[in-house]
């Protein structure tokens, strides 16, 4: 039973975490922020006085076992009807998928694959403990996103860096659980792919398949389904189901026509839905008409000498349904068949409403279809809406193309399409997910069956850059990426190609794939040299060469540094004189010739101050160009380069000013990108001059950014530097099984943006007193960043700080004993000030004979720095032996931010101050230091 002290969200969440689920998968589960399950997931660890997520996650399968929670349900669709026969089959199927990696149950179309499965996976949901999902594939029409349904339906994110497939492997990548797929069959070529990785990946996932036929994939197990049982006769299996649906659309058929519907089954071949659609039939028709009408179609089967029999009932069936229907209501049924999501009148209504149909006509044929079951009702908060089959739709769009009706019917759904993308793209607010999701199928439908024919090329390429737009919005980055390609592919002309690849640019750069960003600003240059249109071309070279140098970090293969030379010197050839060329190639000289990023491929020994001056150039070209994205990735070159020259509060105030020019922007591509790499850098940089709460606000609207949710190592980095500096230990705790989770499931990345943040949790651990944990911390320190990043830079930082709480001031000098100017690549960015300090302080404590010397020249140094400023005061104080000055010095760390050195410097203090900074210690959840 849930304890009085945990409220009924915090006992959901704490459900969840025993699922193993994410933070990011737990808050889409649960329709909250990431942030606000950290904050239970916080409250959890204190109420239950767990050390971390691991133990909460064995707490609540403790209580799980115990029957402290209900079991969730499995996530599978409720049928909302009765499942009737197929008694050996549930058996023999449920036994198979227990004992079989993946089982694929083939059969035709309409023989009840999906009810079947459906049954089993409930029936099987105790054998998977972490979760039963299901995917209906139905509604795609590119095989290329398989990997995003599947995403969609166990509630996980594309990942930046990676895509869905990466995202669903690493999220049931160590659950016992149950993926059905169903009506695979015409998306086989990117389901057999997909279900190889993810079952090499998970080994301890089961697959359920329905599809038409096998997947022809490894640890395949067939499950050959048949028709429903005719054995018995009015007995049977198949009588049985025409029974129950029959007595749910009028009165029951009685005992006496038995054999009659023994009949009907036995000319039905067993097929469930062609006896679901014949017993709709009976209260109208009777026993009589149905074989009458039935004998009929089966005169004229189309199928050919290579259909089955099961396939020729099916047929049959439907074809006698849609015999039986009034002219109006057959050209409605093909004509709706373009709808491949649940659809309501009004769509209907603008794209079958032509003669012989007007609107009223349309809104009045989908009851009757209806009525017949050749189209299902669907309730939504947003009205009625109507569905077929996608045996019947597929059905329906032969007939479509039968009566010379898809041109038009294929234009008008596209133009229904782009009206319903041009109102999202010009919307948002409460409901805006909702509202795409329930179009999204569609558009996709649209662009699959338009991009290919020439009359309709100009409205897919408008639907494409439209897709690419919404798709960004709702944080569907990959898709994105691939739409603006497409709509790139579709334009007429190179230009609007250019500023298509030119955002597909942008959303690869806000998924961390830097390599796709530079080679698709190649690509645009080709596109606007072919245009004729040399300064486009030259600032798309230009910006590779940017793109080259500034991330040089998250490149998997860099390219060679004469290839970017190269384009830089063919965009000095191609540009001309304006604003936007001359601002492009002032930041790409900064980047690639002066190295004011500081880039794995750059020149070390570049003269700063010069570096400082072509970064400033650069700024003042872009300001003038009127360019604000152009302008921050130029502050973003001065402030490296500033660093480089010693001037922490000059390149932090750089940093700052990106976030104020970039909050004035709408939130395109680019913008987003170069806002996400600027809130990291405005943190870094508050960090670097002591500015504890600027750093703690921006790295909180970092981790709190929407395209960052699945990426919790990138989104909480800087925060965690930034608490673990102001001793929010809370915070820590919280955002550290954010970012181990996130970082294991990206394939544990290793770039310099990850290290510092390992290493502030390890430190905060080893300020808690736990041995155990701070060890793990420091094996993802070793995996995650540079080794002389660590044990130069930051390390140091964080060692010091850490050895000098415990009273082991000589092994705290010893780690930061290095002069600056020796370390200075790795200590200059974030970690001057702060390793100047340490020094100093260090020396004070372990009596080292140049102390004082080493005092007055940290003052320099940190002057300005609120935090460093006084850490070197009370280096000071301890050095004149001024211990009544120390209460003033924590008051001093108190109104920086700084709580932990605060109550430092009372146990410093000594006397009665000691207590107090003890008992502070205690509240903040450390070891009280010495």
């Amino acid at each position: 039973m849930t304890t009085p002290e945990i409220s009924a969200r915090e006992a959901e969440v704490l459900d969840l975490l025993g699922g193993h689920l994410s933070n990011a998968e737990i808050a889409a589960r649960l329709f909250i922020s990431v942030r606000t399950v950290e904050s239970h997931v916080s409250s959890l660890l204190r109420k239950l006085g767990m050390p971390d997520r691991r133990a909460l996650a064995r707490a609540a399968a403790e209580r799980s076992r115990g029957g402290g929670r209900d079991r969730s349900a499995p996530a599978l669709p409720a049928p909302l009807t009765t499942f009737v026969g197929r008694v050996g089959e549930r058996r023999d199927l449920a036994e198979a998928v227990r004992g079989h990696r993946l089982v694929t149950v083939v059969g035709a179309g309409g023989v009840g694959k999906t009810r079947l499965a459906l049954a089993v996976a409930a029936q099987a949901a105790d054998d998977f403990p972490d979760g039963v999902w299901f995917a209906d594939l139905v509604p795609l029409t590119e095989p290329g996103r398989v990997g995003a349904a599947v995403a969609a339906a166990v509630g996980v994110g594309e990942r930046p860096g990676g895509d869905f497939d990466e995202a669903v492997s690493q999220a049931l990548a160590d659950r016992r659980a149950l993926l059905v797929l169903d009506n695979c069959e015409h998306v086989r070529e990117g389901v057999a792919p997909f279900l190889e990785r993810l079952l090499t990946a998970c080994p301890l996932l089961h697959v359920l398949v329905t599809s038409r036929a096998r997947l022809l994939v490894p640890f395949e197990r067939t499950f050959p389904l048949p028709p429903l049982s005719l054995e018995g006769g009015e007995d049977s299996e198949a009588a049985a189901l025409f029974l129950e649906r029959a007595a749910a659309v009028g009165p029951p058929p009685g005992t006496s026509v038995g054999e009659e519907v023994a009949a009907v089954c036995e000319r039905l071949g067993g097929m469930a839905l062609a006896i679901e659609l014949a017993a709709a039939r009976w209260s109208t028709l009777g026993p009589d008409g149905l074989m009458a009408g039935l004998a009929d179609q089966l005169r004229v089967l189309t199928g050919g000498p290579r259909a089955d029999d099961r396939h020729r009932s099916v047929r049959a069936v439907l074809d006698w349904s849609h015999g039986l229907l009034e002219p109006e209501d057959r050209a409605l049924l093909r004509r709706v068949s373009v709808f491949v999501a649940p659809f309501t009148p009004e769509a209907a209504a603008e794209i079958a409403g032509f003669a012989p149909l007007d609107g009223a006509a349309v809104v009045d044929g989908l009851g009757r279809l209806a009525e017949q079951s050749l189209l299902s009702v669907a309730p939504s908060s947003t009205g009625t809406r109507y569905h077929a089959l996608e045996t019947i739709r597929q059905y329906g769009a032969e007939h479509l193309a039968g009566a010379g009706e898809q041109d038009e019917v294929r234009a008008r759904h596209l133009r229904w399409c782009l009206a319903r993308a041009a109102e999202l793209e010009g919307g948002g607010g409460a409901g805006w997910r909702t509202r795409f999701d329930a179009v999204a199928e569609d558009l996709r439908a649209a662009l699959t069956a338009t991009a290919e024919r020439p009359e309709h090329r100009a409205g897919a390429h408008r639907l494409a850059l439209s897709m690419g737009s919404l798709a960004f919005t709702r944080t569907l980055l990959g898709e994105a990426q691939q739409r603006y390609v497409q709509a790139a592919g579709l334009a007429d002309r190179d230009g609007p190609a250019v500023a298509a690849l030119r955002s597909a640019a942008a959303v690869a750069g806000c998924r961390g794939l830097d390599g796709d960003s530079y080679r698709l600003h190649r690509w645009a240059a080709v596109a606007a040299e072919r245009a004729g249109d040399g300064p486009a071309a030259a600032r798309d070279l230009a910006d590779s060469a940017v793109i080259a140098y500034r991330f040089s970090t998250s490149f998997a293969q860099l390219p060679p540094a004469e290839e970017v030379k190269e384009a830089l010197a063919r965009a000095r050839d191609l540009a001309d004189d304006s604003p936007a060329s001359r601002a492009a190639l002032a930041l790409a000289e900064a980047a690639v010739v002066a190295d004011a990023f500081g880039a794995l491929q750059g020149d070390p020994d570049n003269p700063a101050s010069e570096t400082v001056a072509s970064a400033r150039h650069a700024v003042d070209l872009a300001r003038e160009a009127g360019d604000p994205v152009a302008e921050s990735a130029a502050l973003d070159a001065l402030s490296g380069a500033q660093c480089w020259t010693g001037d922490s509060f000059a390149s932090a105030e750089a940093a700052r000013r990106r976030i104020e020019i970039l909050d004035r922007v709408p939130p395109s591509p680019a913008a987003t990108h170069e806002l996400m790499d600027a809130l990291a850098m405005a943190a870094a940089t508050a960090i670097g001059v002591g500015d504890l709460p600027r750093a703690r606000r921006w790295g909180r609207r970092m981790a709190d950014h929407p395209l960052l949710s699945e990426a919790g190592h990138h989104a909480a980095s800087w925060l965690l530097v930034a608490d673990a500096f102001a001793g929010e230990v809370e915070g820590v705790l919280a955002g550290a099984e954010r970012f181990r989770e996130a970082w294991q499931r990206s394939g544990r990345l290793r770039t310099r943006s990850l290290g510092p943040a390992a290493a502030a949790v390890a430190m905060v651990h080893g300020l808690r007193g736990d041995p155990d944990a701070r060890a793990e911390w420091l094996e993802v320190i070793d995996r995650a960043g540079p080794g002389d990043d660590h044990r130069l830079g930051y390390g140091a930082v964080f060692d010091a700080l850490l050895l000098l709480h415990h009273g082991d001031a000589d092994s705290a000098l010893e780690r930061v004993a290095p002069e600056p100017e020796r370390v200075w690549k790795w200590v200059c960015w974030v970690w001057l000030h702060w390793y100047t300090a340490l020094r100093a302080e260090a020396a004070v404590l372990a009596g080292r004979a140049d102390a004082r010397e080493l005092v007055d020249a940290a003052r320099a140094v940190v002057a300005g720095n609120p935090v460093a400023t006084a850490q070197v005061e009370r280096a000071r104080a301890l050095l004149d032996g001024d211990a009544p000055g120390l209460p003033a010095i924590a008051a001093a760390f108190e109104a920086a931010g700084c709580r932990y050195q605060a109550a430092r410097t009372l146990v410093l203090a000594g006397g009665g101050h000691r207590a107090a900074g003890e008992a502070a210690f205690t509240a903040l959840g450390l070891v009280p230091g010495t």
